[in-house]
């Protein structure tokens, strides 16, 4: 059995987390848990739940820890209890992986250090004050860790974790059973390629409803600094 642990925290980004579980759901003899604090529902950015299946006491060890990303990433990072069983959880695991800002949680728990590392583009440049060597890519192998970019980057990051582990072959088969074949509508995707307004848009958005995101990002590298010898 392949043993997959998502960790869940509230105002994930549901797709994050949905959009790789769904691709590594396919795996041979995979098992999902998605892991909180209680098994109480878990408010996600989109304005619906999820159910977790265990909490930190009773989850199984993963051959696969993930992290998703979201404004929730704050609280996770500033939460003892979550970044205690992420660094249990990953001294055991196999692969040990994130999605978009994800990485930044751990990086928080000190599994960066030394690790080449991706996230979305508009948190990128916190990487390195956790330790981690930033990468421009959609998706980031170094040793067991593997992170991947913001949001869809997710399912990308799925196939590809699903070719490192069941091969090729198989990664080509779930691709196609998914049809993930994409063609988007707009070419506005990257910092690069959206328009001057787009992109203000965006900024203005994070600036109004995480303005402290970058003093708590600072603050939580600072304590793993602190933590982590």
């Amino acid at each position: 059995m392949m043993q997959i642990s998502f960790l869940l925290f509230p105002n994930v980004t549901q797709l994050d987390l949905t959009g790789p579980a769904q691709v590594l759901s396919r795996l041979p003899d995979a098992r999902i848990e998605l892991v909180a604090r209680t098994l109480e529902p878990v408010p996600t950015d989109a304005g619906f739940a999820l159910l977790p299946t265990a909490t930190f006491e009773t989850a199984t060890r993963p051959d696969i820890l993930c992290v998703p990303g979201g404004f929730g990433v704050t609280g996770a990072m500033e939460d003892e209890a979550t970044l205690v069983w992420l660094r249990k959880a990953a001294a055991e695991a196999q692969w040990v992986t994130s999605v978009c800002t994800g990485a930044l949680v751990l990086g928080a728990a000190g599994l960066l250090q030394g690790y080449r590392a991706t996230t979305h583009w508009a948190s990128h440049d916190y990487l390195a004050d956790f330790g981690a060597v930033p990468v421009k890519e959609r998706v980031v192998f170094d040793r067991n860790r593997v992170t991947g970019g913001g949001v869809t980057a997710g399912v990308d990051f799925g196939l590809a974790l699903v070719g490192a582990v069941a091969g090729e072959d198989h990664a080509r088969f779930v691709q196609l059973s998914l049809e993930y074949d994409p063609a988007p509508p707009f070419d506005s995707g990257s910092p690069d390629k959206a328009d001057a307004a787009t992109l203000e848009k965006y900024k203005a958005m994070v600036a109004r409803f995480a303005a402290d995101r970058p003093a708590r990002y600072r603050a939580a590298a600072a304590r793993m600094r602190e933590t982590i010898v």
